[in-house]
């Protein structure tokens, strides 16, 4: 006797060897034997064999129509052998019963199981919407296919083009134009971003990486809500004539200088800063704006402000005009170049000239300024505060050296990136430069004695300190906190980001700050918009934290996308490209024309700040990926050099003692740089 039986919804047929009780012991047409429960044998059947039996009723089975067996079995329950009367027109054959249940069974959509051989017909309903349901996956395949077929052949579908950044940076899977992109690649063996800028759905690998960045950091764009320039408070007008120096690429000028000469021989050194903080309130319509950015975005050649161009431009520090601004005079004696004392006072500045670095970094130069040679703009001004900004970069040193740290090294240097019409240029300069160092050391003295200044007056502000940690890498950590705290890296006490609050929301918040203490005095803590503990304080530290390392990294990774541009300006035709760099740790090399940092695995060992010559085999501005080889290891250079170097990694190495800092201007201190 033969047995046809379900096993677990796999329909079979076999031999009945033996019965014993509920089960049957089968052998399979393979040959293989297996023990079957009574429950599960719908049909017994002496001929044909079991494999042709199985052949018969799969072909009986393909050739049932499933509309019209829909139609036969009414909408009452049923066992198969009553249908099967009713479709075949006669009690069905074993092998046409077991056709019957193998069609019945593999459409579930038209029958449903109600137990052993008995279902149940679906009702019209039911079956009308899945068979709509089936319609529409084979027509969303077909559509798959074709999108499957047009990204192979390198064009982009016209329903892909408007989802293009969603696809690559936070695709929902189950959509078809994610699922035809992710088949297409895997038919061509390549990346979805790649076969994207092959089809045309992304331009350059510029756009791609900028895409990326907007895309997560800036979702609704990147353009401003219409907005009205706030009027500001009738202020008293300076007399001095202030200067600001910046690159020639600098539009958010935050901070000018002046020098006022006493009638004693004493001199008045004004640092003054553009004062939105006097337009600008807590929770206006403007705050909101800038609270949402946090910061600008650098990047080389472009940049994402904070602020829209018009607020910008009412605050500015622009030549020939009186420009609202808060001011911090320090009194200097310059027999010893001793502070005697400083004011804080909200004030209009008139700005008699924007220095451009450009212009002047040729002339002004240590020699020149100790020969008092050349002819430039606020000559006499830039020698006077040479000579004081040594001295205060010296009490640094001091108070650095005491707080267990080297000094820091001057002789490393800084790259500016300048992109016009896409086309790179990457130019040195070096760190420590007297222009450089002038505009970093009276930032770090303004942002040092406000931050005092907001702490006498028991006001929070935000800090940047440093050094605070246990063991090295926590010391070189720099953290922002609401309290008064020593930045041990720059040498002082306490250091209060105030200085640019045209293009970071920190210093705006302690702008709004200072400006309390300077008009309100004792009373300040009452008066300030922050208060003690104020929990929108530390809410603006943790945003500002996280929005200011996005940006960071995308700098970064613009900076050496921009570096690989050089690289192909440089090479031309030539099929590799030969260059010096230098060790900075282990298989880490640094090129020594342009800031480009490269892994070198199983690089042969070598000394921190040996010289290397490289062969640069290829590079890819798509994954910022390079490919190189050594051809020369060099002498270590000297024990100056190798401290130097040490000091660079702590700030190209390390993120936490990293800053991101503007292409337009590289000043002596990571972390003052202001520009």
């Amino acid at each position: 006797m033969n047995l046809f039986f379900d096993e677990s919804g796999d329909f079979k047929a076999g031999v009945s060897m033996a019965q014993q009780g509920e089960a049957y012991q089968v052998e399979m047409p393979s040959g293989k034997r297996a023990k079957v429960r009574a429950k599960d044998v719908l049909l017994q059947f002496a001929s044909p064999s079991p494999a042709e039996f199985m052949t018969e009723a799969q072909a009986i089975a393909a050739d049932i129509d499933l509309d019209f067996l829909w139609e036969v079995a009414g909408q009452e329950e049923f066992g198969f052998a009553e249908l099967g009367t009713e479709y075949f027109g006669h009690d069905p054959k074993p092998h046409e019963a077991a056709g019957l249940i193998m069609r019945m069974h593999a459409a579930p959509i038209y029958f449903q199981k109600k137990g052993k051989g008995r279902y149940k017909a679906a009702p019209e309903t039911a079956l009308k919407a899945a068979l709509a349901g089936i319609e529409r996956k084979r027509q969303q395949g077909l559509i798959q296919a074709q999108y499957v077929e047009e990204l192979k052949a390198n064009r982009l579908p016209d329903a892909m083009r408007n989802i293009v950044h969603q696809l690559l940076f936070k695709p929902d899977k189950n959509t078809i134009e994610y699922k035809a992109l992710d088949a297409a690649c895997n038919e061509l063996q390549i990346a979805p971003q790649r076969l994207m800028l092959a089809a045309g759905g992304i331009a350059s690998a510029k756009e791609l990486h900028f895409s990326k960045f907007l895309f997560e950091s800036f979702p609704k764009g990147i353009g401003f809500p219409a907005i009205q320039i706030p009027s500001l408070p009738e202020l008293p007008v300076a007399d001095v004539q202030a200067f600001s120096i910046d690159d020639v690429t600098t539009t958010e000028i935050d901070d000018a200088m002046s020098v006022t000469r006493l009638p004693d021989g004493k001199v008045k050194v004004g640092i003054h800063i553009a004062a939105p903080g006097l337009g600008i309130k807590r929770d206006d319509a403007l705050d909101a704006i800038a609270r949402q950015r946090l910061s600008t975005v650098y990047m080389p050649g472009d940049k994402i402000t904070m602020l829209p161009d018009e607020l910008v431009d009412a605050f500015t520090l622009a030549e020939g005009k009186v420009c609202p601004a808060l001011s911090l005079y320090a009194t200097v004696d310059t027999s010893d170049w001793s502070v005697l004392s400083t004011e804080t006072r909200a004030e209009g500045v008139p700005i008699a000239a924007n220095l451009r670095h450009n212009d002047l970094d040729g002339l002004v130069t240590e020699e020149n300024l100790a020969a008092n040679a050349g002819d430039y703009p606020h000559k006499d001004d830039l020698s006077l505060l040479w000579q004081w900004v040594q001295v205060l970069e010296k009490a640094r040193m001091l108070k650095r050296e005491a707080f267990g740290l080297r000094p820091e090294q001057n002789n490393r240097v800084d790259f500016n990136f300048y992109v016009e019409d896409d086309v790179v240029s990457i130019q040195r300069r070096k760190r420590g430069a007297p222009l450089d160092k002038i505009v970093a050391e009276l930032m770090i003295f303004a942002n040092s004695t406000w931050g005092k200044f907001l702490h006498d007056h028991g006001v929070p502000g935000i800090y940047r300190s440093q050094g605070m940690g246990h063991g090295w890498a926590a010391k070189m950590q720099v953290k922002m906190v609401t309290h008064a705290a020593p930045h041990q890296g720059l040498g002082v006490d306490q250091y209060a980001w105030s200085t640019s609050p045209l293009r970071r929301y920190t210093d705006l918040v302690n702008q709004w700050q200072i400006l309390a203490c300077a008009e309100h005095g004792v009373t300040a803590p009452l008066a300030a918009p922050f208060k003690q503990r104020d929990a929108d304080l530390f809410a603006i530290v943790s945003a500002f934290d996280a929005a200011y390392s996005a940006y960071a990294s995308f700098q970064s990774d613009m900076e050496r996308y921009w570096c690989l541009r050089w690289l192909g300006q440089e090479k031309g035709d030539a099929p590799t490209m030969q260059v010096d760099a230098v060790v900075l740790k282990d298989e880490i090399v640094r090129l020594t024309d342009i800031p480009l940092v490269i892994r070198l695995p199983g690089m042969p060992q070598a000394a921190r700040g040996a010289q290397v010559r490289l062969d640069l085999l290829r590079w890819d501005e798509v994954d910022l990926s390079v490919e190189a080889r050594v051809l020369e290891i060099q002498q270590a250079n000297s024990a100056d050099a190798v401290e130097e170097l040490d000091e660079e990694m702590q700030e190209d190495l390390l993120e936490a003692d990293a800053e991101p800092v503007p292409d337009d201007v590289a000043g002596p201190v990571a972390d003052a740089t202001d520009k």
